[in-house]
């Protein structure tokens, strides 16, 4: 059950700024319109007595920054878009005629910088390192208890690293703001609308994370109340991840060996319990996107609307792919729990039309709506999304041991989570592929696949051969939004090839 009250913020005012919010790369103001690289003449910094001095003070603002991990341009079409429908994992699906705004282009690598869903995925981390800035600025001037403070600031700074990967993943180098910038400084204004490097941005979320480490709570030692908060062991199975991306395999290693030897965590017996109700914050969740669809909603966005089967439970985009389906070994239940087939039986007993517009949908974005929370209301619904999974760290920890050498050590991770399942142990010849085919069965359609094939070198070849027109040297990152081009006048410099 959901435990954690991430409150529902104006965001033009209560908790936030008091007058007009800055959003975005810090220097944004929310409007109806595009300009989210002008900063408001009017804009007003929150008195320093705003806050009062209490926990509840303290706490609510750090929500502010989890609160916006449910807003539909964070995680729902535009992400799944990006994330997901570019891989070989996924299809746009839908119907021909209806695209999604740019999902065929996505689909098939033909979009430009003008593409609306760069600029929402831009906009939507933008806003969240705002919150987080934000929170950090005014934490540490309140009078409450220190280790509370520093667990508030480690949060807020786990969760920037988290809006930063999104973007430093999806875009390369992009504005390094990592303070509540001063609207009459020059310097701050020229930081919101220049490119720091893609190294000087892996920098401030190692640095983070490093924060977070040493002030989190692991999971045990935190209330009840607080369950879904970032914790000590998120932030090293986050930190690992990262240091997997740079190749940095002897801190990899370090850390999930770490977390493997807390005992804080296990696997779920049962794979498919891991994406209901149920199996929400389980023993296998290391850190997860809250969701609830009691009333008043705090659902993610749309989530599970543009996900369900066309014509019967939602939209039907972001389908898995024919490629994905023949992927899976025989008899792996992994392949029945991620996939909704036409005229099948869900475990709740609906029953799938036998004709629809699309082979396949995702089963990891289903909802029942007579056996777990349901209110009515379809576009919060009750839907955490899974960031770190105890199976990715073991995993995690089977690549690196593998890179270091460490054949006994990698086998033994990689095979706990093939056990898992009931598939017999893999063998040490062609190692490295093996871990990578688990990987992308294990974690399918949970928004790695297509930053996988990136960090591994073989995008484009695989991606080519999936009949996707990717050009090597360019779409390992996508372009920078050009209405974010425009409204920088020109300063922040494009993606090669765009």
């Amino acid at each position: 059950m959901k435990q954690i009250n991430l409150r529902h913020m104006n965001l033009k005012g209560t908790y936030i700024l008091s007058a007009v919010l800055l959003v975005a790369s810090g220097l944004f103001h929310t409007s109806c319109s595009d300009d989210f690289l002008e900063i408001d003449p009017q804009v007003t910094q929150t008195p320093e007595d705003y806050f009062s001095s209490s926990t509840d003070a303290a706490t609510e603002v750090v929500n502010a920054v989890y609160n916006n991990l449910l807003q539909w341009d964070q995680h729902s079409f535009s992400w799944n878009g990006v994330s997901s429908i570019t891989s070989d994992d996924a299809d746009k699906g839908s119907d021909p005629g209806d695209t999604g705004a740019d999902k065929h282009e996505l689909d098939n690598f033909t979009f430009s910088a003008s593409s609306v869903s760069f600029n929402e995925i831009w906009v939507a981390n933008y806003r969240g390192i705002s919150f987080a800035n934000q929170a950090l600025d005014i934490i540490p001037g309140l009078e409450i208890e220190d280790v509370l403070k520093k667990r508030l600031e480690g949060e807020a700074k786990f969760l920037r690293a988290y809006y930063y990967w999104n973007l430093v993943r999806c875009f390369g180098g992009v504005p390094k703001i990592d303070k509540i910038p001063d609207p009459a400084n020059a310097e701050d204004i020229t930081n919101g609308r220049t490119r720091a490097s893609k190294e000087d941005i892996y920098k401030l979320i190692i640095s983070d994370l490093q924060f977070g480490i040493e002030n989190l709570q692991e999971r045990s030692a935190m209330n009840s109340s607080d369950l879904g908060r970032a914790t000590k062991g998120a932030a090293k199975t986050f930190l690992a991840k990262v240091y997997m991306y740079q190749k940095n395999w002897d801190e990899a290693f370090k850390l999930t060996n770490e977390v493997i030897q807390s005992g804080e965590y296990s696997l779920v017996a049962d794979y498919a319990q891991i994406w209901r109700e149920s199996g929400e914050n389980s023993s296998e969740s290391i850190f997860e996107v809250q969701a609830s669809g009691t009333t008043p909603n705090k659902g993610i966005q749309g989530y599970v609307a543009h996900q369900g089967v066309r014509g019967q439970l939602g939209w039907g985009f972001n389908t898995p792919s024919k490629d994905l389906e023949d992927t899976y070994e025989a008899a792996d239940p992994r392949k029945d729990a991620t996939i909704i087939f036409p005229g099948e039986t869900m475990w709740d007993g609906v029953e799938i039309n036998a004709s629809t517009p699309n082979p396949r949908y995702n089963e990891k974005a289903y909802i029942s709506k007579t056996m777990e929370t349901f209110n009515g209301n379809d576009w919060e619904s009750n839907k955490n999304i899974r960031i770190f999974r105890y199976a990715e760290v073991l995993l995690i920890n089977a690549e690196a041991a593998n890179e270091l050498g460490q054949t006994a050590n990698a086998l033994t991770s990689l095979n706990q989570v093939r056990n898992r399942v009931g598939l017999t142990d893999a063998t040490s010849d062609n190692l490295k592929e093996k871990i990578w085919h688990e990987r992308r069965i294990e974690l399918a359609m949970e928004h790695d696949r297509f930053f996988d094939l990136v960090r591994q070198g073989r995008a484009g070849e695989v991606l080519r051969a999936h009949g996707k027109s990717f050009v090597d040297g360019k779409h390992e990152v996508f372009p920078i939004p050009q209405t974010q081009i425009e409204l920088s006048g020109g300063i922040l410099t494009q993606n090669p090839g765009y």
